[in-house]
């Protein structure tokens, strides 16, 4: 989903927020990730990124050191190691309260362990990629759904499969079969003009989508309980709750 920590720091207005002093303990491991990067030495980067590292969809997340490691180029143009190898420490890197560290203005963001959480750039190689991997991804839907500006999320419960689009224009459209079918059959169910709306600083966040008497709610959950299923969808009737069932989010 594309609220590319979003993926936490979407909502962020990045030029409004006022950065603290870095402390001197930040800067020495700041000082060793810009080495590496400086070096392209792939594999000591690696050790300093927090996984997975969710990238812009549809494409694929990096699970881990051995992934990264693999699509290091595709992240690490000659722009972005540029800008890291660039930087000074004290002065391009700022810590923003709770949020983590941040290099300039949100290019990349590690939190206060030395690890890097949200790289929030896209190189020429990942956007083709990008491209590729929608052009072949609405290939394989429903005519009636397959224009959209970017896919949001997939969910699942034990009844239904639910596809979010985002089509633009904080327009949202909803999509739903019966589990049992697939997503290049017709929707039982399209609603479009939908909203997005985040619940509190933890990454939480749900989309409401109306049809007459009828609102549907889906829940994604980023930070929860122990025991927090991942998404939800819940359905009211004029104002009364006729349906509510835990899911699990689909990979791409």
């Amino acid at each position: 989903m594309k609220k590319l920590l979003y993926i936490l720091f979407i909502g962020i207005s990045i030029q409004n927020v006022s950065g603290q002093d870095l402390k001197p303990e930040y800067q020495k491991f700041i000082k060793n990730f810009i080495d590496n990067v400086k070096n392209d030495r792939k594999e000591a980067v690696a050790e300093a990124i927090k996984y997975p590292l969710s990238r812009e969809n549809p494409i694929p997340s990096i699970k881990n050191k051995a992934q990264f490691v693999k699509r290091y180029n595709e992240i690490f143009d000659t722009k972005l190691k540029a800008e890291i190898s660039k930087s000074n420490a004290a002065k391009d890197w700022s810590e923003v309260g709770w949020r983590g560290i941040m290099l300039n203005q949100g290019t990349l963001w590690i939190d206060t362990d030395g690890k890097v959480f949200s790289i929030n750039y896209q190189s020429k190689v990942e956007n083709d990629l990008k491209n590729k991997l929608l052009a072949s991804e609405k290939s394989k839907l429903h005519p009636s759904i397959a224009k959209f500006k970017e896919p949001q999320i997939i969910l699942e419960t034990s009844k239904f499969r639910v596809r979010i689009d985002d089509l633009g224009n904080d327009n949202y459209r909803y999509a739903s079969w019966s589990i049992k079918q697939s997503m290049s059959e017709k929707p039982d169910l399209i609603i479009t003009n939908g909203k997005w709306f985040q619940d509190g600083t933890g990454g939480n966040h749900h989309y409401d989508f109306k049809k007459g008497n009828f609102l549907y709610q889906c829940y994604i959950t980023v930070l929860g309980t122990k025991d927090s299923a991942p998404a939800n969808l819940t359905i009211y009737q004029n104002g009364k709750e006729i349906l509510n069932q835990d899911a699990k989010i689909v990979p791409r």
